[in-house]
């Protein structure tokens, strides 16, 4: 069962109770922030209308001056398996299980252990749910239509349904842990982790540190195939059982129950699975500058609205811009969203092919990027590292490197008269006041003309002097 204490329900922001947990208690990390949105259906009216309750679910830990924990969930079906999720994931790995590790390896061993774990806790959580659905597939005869069936035992059959609604819950999972100097990431699902650093020539290099988990990743339509499953029939379904992910936490449906969908039937063993892809441990130096989780509504959300083939590079560069704006580290977070979102919606009403969008979560754990407007109190007000106005859009051919994940860049130079030399495209963002950053002493322009002034009190003086 989710971990929780048994103090009262708190009211939510989003219109429903959430229970008051054991995580609530532990301290929130200040160098971070995080936005959200909820789904919504567009309306001609402009009237909001949401096709299901927000299933986004994130956290944000500091335990002690060595120890961080970050994750994002994005629930499907209900909010149960995020829920969850959410409640037990740092149990599984706060709790001493970091104790003695000190190699890489046995750091990631143990967030595969925590994954394996949530999921196994969760469907102990709804075991008696699993039994009573046994019990009516067996009152239930073998060998009848689902229509005879309906016809013969309504009640039944619509209990198991309600059922089936209630354990196919499940969730993506994005968590980053930060221990001892160096950063981990695991997943499941195709929620995302970005991390921002700069080179030795200031360019702000965006990596992905997760795998999307979908029917367009050729690893992973390589191993249904392997389990006997037909590829090419799952990916004109588009679907995998119930849902569109190949890895998930939860979702009893297409795990235990793959069975009893037609083009999973056929697998030799469960083809959607809570094994994470895993990566690190990263070093966090000085050139690191910022970590981004999210669901997958934020970046498929700007892909749809502005057909961009860099969404990873064009989300970094937003987030950017915001801290040159921001007080806090949820005001850039949620600045972010809120123009992505106001940019689907406008395509809406442009005429797009756009009708409604998902829930959307993004999470921003700053290193050392900085915050001009930071309020008085932040941990962000003194900024360990100067960046120049200028952000420039770069090409980048990736040279020989152990990470296999995608890797883009953003160029921020050092002075505002710096003229780029790269024959790529690129879009400027500038964010100071001065014109010219290179030189605080140079004497400035004046920028009101006053010499019909001068030239008018020349004239009447030597027309007084000639009379």
């Amino acid at each position: 069962m989710p971990i929780r204490s048994d103090g009262p329900t708190r009211p939510s922001t989003l219109g429903f109770e959430v229970l008051h947990c054991w995580t609530d208690d532990l301290p929130v990390c200040r160098y971070s922030g995080v936005g959200f949105n909820t789904n919504q259906i567009y309306r001609e009216d402009g009237n909001r209308q949401e096709d299901h309750e927000f299933e986004d679910r994130s956290f944000h830990f500091q335990l002690d001056d060595q120890t961080f924990l970050y994750g994002v969930f994005d629930g499907h079906d209900g909010v149960q398996a995020a829920t969850f999720a959410l409640q037990r994931t740092a149990a599984e790995i706060l709790l001493g299980q970091l104790s003695g590790k000190t190699s890489d390896e046995e750091i990631k061993e143990v967030l595969r252990h925590a994954f394996f774990a949530v999921e196994r806790g969760y469907f102990d959580s709804i075991d008696d749910k699993l039994a009573e659905r046994t019990n009516l597939q067996c009152e239930i005869p073998q060998g009848l239509s689902s229509y005879e069936a309906y016809q013969k035992y309504p009640e039944l059959v619509n209990k198991l349904q309600q059922l089936n609604n209630e354990i196919a819950s499940g969730t993506t999972a994005v968590v980053a842990l930060i221990y001892r100097g160096k950063l981990y990431v695991a997943n499941v699902g195709d929620s995302r982790a970005l991390l921002c650093k700069t080179d030795e020539k200031g360019v702000l290099r965006v990596t992905q540190l997760t795998v999307d988990h979908g029917l367009d990743n050729e690893d992973e339509l390589l191993r249904l195939s392997q389990l006997g499953l037909d590829s090419n029939k799952i990916c004109q379904g588009s679907r995998l059982g119930n849902q569109e992910n190949t890895r998930c936490l939860g979702n009893y449906l297409v795990k235990g129950g793959y069975k009893e969908f037609e083009e999973l039937a056929c697998a030799i063993s469960e083809p959607v699975i809570a094994d994470p892809e895993i990566n690190g441990g990263i070093p966090l130096d000085e050139n690191s500058r910022f970590l981004l989780l999210m669901s997958d509504g934020l970046y498929k959300s700007l892909e749809e609205a502005s057909k961009t083939e860099h969404v990873n590079i064009d989300i970094a560069q937003l987030t950017v811009e915001q801290f040159r704006t921001q007080a806090t580290l949820s005001g850039v977070a949620q600045a972010v969203v809120d123009k992505i979102v106001r940019q689907h919606h406008d395509m809406f009403v442009g005429g797009g092919n756009c009708t409604q969008r998902d829930d959307i979560t993004l999470m921003v754990r700053n290193f050392n990027f900085p915050m001009p407007y930071a309020l008085p109190n932040s941990p962000m007000t003194v900024p360990t590292v100067t960046f120049n106005p200028k952000v420039e859009m770069i090409s980048y051919e990736p040279t020989n490197s152990t990470s296999t994940m995608p890797e883009s860049t953003i160029s921020s130079t050092n002075s505002m008269d710096t003229t780029s030399t790269n024959n790529t495209s690129s879009n400027e963002s500038s964010y100071g006041p001065y014109t010219n950053a290179s030189n605080s002493h140079a004497r400035i322009k004046p920028y009101v003309d006053f010499s019909p002034y001068y030239a008018s009190v020349n004239q009447v003086a030597s027309e007084n002097d000639s009379s």
